[in-house]
């Protein structure tokens, strides 16, 4: 009689609360949820969540909220970001990128930069954008990739974005590469595509990096193999406080009656202009997000749960 062999259990994770942020330096070859989780697992943090998916395709920033900083991700996610970007020109693909599957061949007309400065430049500023079929955009409650895969013909309609930069930096004989500042909802994807179209050969993207994403211009990036080669501690030492990704905001100091009575949803009223406002304390903790009305009445959009006195700050042991 022969025993059946089983498989040693791996200890199962035990989340914890921990608040703040990461900047992670996405691989590539993996989704943007699928480096969320395993951040989340390293962190053994009870809630994540990320600020703009990035393609598989694609590295670079990718700032995951933990804990009471994912009550920042929507602000984060309108937020201006900056690309490096290949354009391989002649094939266009059913993604748009070079994980696709070939649409069309053409061939690559003589490139020079002032031929190719003239085909970027209706791309500048405030322009009509298609997005690509394969996006994450959702139609019917159901992201378009998921149509998309299954044959079905999928309509993507033109939507306003704002290009704030868009810069060649080099030519290939077959490829230019592009440095891009763009706000919420822009894809570089078809920047490249409507590039190849100008140029009358097609295009793709083969390699696409984000370099940051606004307040964090000047990342200090970890990788997941970085981050798998820590101890507990140091991982815990890259993440930072909730209060760094409010440096863009206008800030609104609170005394301490102020910042109780606010905690425990009492009015404050303040005598500043009009407009939202990112409100700390005295010594310098961020409460949360709100807006000054007309007659000086704070109104609440967020609160972290220390406002009102739980919870911790940036991080939880």
């Amino acid at each position: 009689m022969t025993s059946r062999r089983t498989r040693p259990q791996r200890p199962r994770t035990v989340f914890r609360d921990l608040h703040g942020l990461l900047l992670l330096d996405k691989p590539a070859g993996m989704s943007s949820n699928q480096a969320l989780q395993r951040v989340r697992h390293l962190l053994r943090a009870r809630k994540a969540g990320h600020t703009g998916a990035l393609d598989p395709l694609a590295t670079g920033l990718l700032p995951i909220c933990l804990g009471e900083g994912t009550k920042l991700a929507g602000h984060l996610l309108g937020n201006a970001k900056a690309y490096r970007t290949r354009a391989r020109l002649g094939r266009t693909t059913d993604t748009a990128d070079a994980d696709g599957q070939t649409l069309l061949e053409r061939p690559v007309p003589p490139l020079d930069a002032e031929g190719i400065e003239q085909a970027l430049r209706p791309l500048r500023g405030r322009i009509r954008q298609r997005p690509p079929v394969y996006s994450a955009l959702k139609q019917g409650g159901e992201p378009l990739y998921a149509k998309a895969r299954r044959g079905e013909t999928v309509e993507v309609p033109e939507r306003e974005v704002e290009v704030h930069a868009l810069e060649l930096q080099a030519i290939g004989g077959d490829w230019v590469d592009l440095h891009v500042v763009c706000g919420s909802g822009t894809y570089v994807r078809s920047l490249v595509t409507d590039l190849g179209e100008a140029l009358g050969c097609g295009a793709h993207v083969e390699v696409l990096r984000r370099l940051w994403v606004q307040p964090f211009t000047d990342p200090r990036m970890v990788t997941l193999d970085a981050l798998q080669a820590m101890d507990e501690a140091t991982r815990e030492s890259r993440v930072l406080p909730v209060e760094a990704g409010l440096t863009d905001w206008r800030r609104l100091s609170l005394d301490a009656a102020q910042a109780r009575e606010l905690g425990h949803g009492r009015p404050v009223v303040v005598r500043e202009p009009a407009g939202e406002v990112a409100v700390f304390d005295g010594t310098g903790r961020a409460l949360g997000l709100c807006r000054i009305e007309a007659d000086g009445r704070l109104r609440v959009n967020r609160l972290f749960s220390w406002a009102s006195g739980g919870g911790q700050g940036a991080t939880a042991p």
